[in-house]
């Protein structure tokens, strides 16, 4: 599902209120802010039902969807918030979603 925002397909505008709060936030923020009052342990497959199909701007023009970074994500269940993070970061790296890459 990777595609510019231009193109209109996604449930909500990537930019707008119900995607990133009428500001533009980019990758790992959109995905975080998904979790903020969620209870673990929290099933991997049960938050792709629920937010597979929501927009993740990655940059200026693009755009994939939640489902398509968690192709990425080897784990079934996440017992904590730093667990999921560090899975979803992990996704976003493997499959060329990380925007970002400091030189080490």
């Amino acid at each position: 599902m990777d595609a510019t925002a231009d193109e209109g397909d996604w449930p909500h505008d990537p930019d707008g209120e119900e995607g990133s709060e009428e500001g533009r936030k980019y990758g790992m923020a959109i995905v975080a802010k998904k979790v903020e009052d969620v209870t673990f342990p929290l099933s991997r497959a049960e938050f792709v039902e629920e937010h597979g199909d929501d927009p993740v701007r990655l940059n200026h023009r693009r755009v994939v969807s939640v489902a398509d970074v968690f192709e990425y994500v080897d784990r079934e269940e996440f017992d904590d918030l730093v667990e999921f993070h560090r899975a979803v970061g992990d996704a976003m790296r493997e499959g060329g979603f990380w925007e970002y890459t400091p030189d080490a």
